[in-house]
């Protein structure tokens, strides 16, 4: 696996967790003034959820590099 291949393969799975992550905890704020959606979240906390994700997604990737790097399986 080349360096680029593998930036993005990180890249991919974090998008996928991140999705994945986005709905966890979420409040809906409640905010009925005009020009607000009432089912925004009041605390979206982007950043705890952007940080769980890099952690999720840096264990999925060491294996997933396992996986293509070992010989149990082989890929070409």
């Amino acid at each position: 696996m080349t360096w680029t291949s593998a930036i993005i393969l990180f890249v991919i799975i974090w998008w996928m967790v991140f999705f994945a992550v986005l709905p966890w905890g979420i409040r809906r704020a409640g905010d009925e003034a005009l020009g607000h959606d009432a089912g925004a979240p009041a605390k979206p906390r982007l950043w705890l959820k952007a940080g769980i994700t890099t952690g999720i997604a840096a264990v999925l990737f060491a294996i997933a590099f396992w996986l293509v790097q070992s010989t149990y399986f082989s890929f070409h």
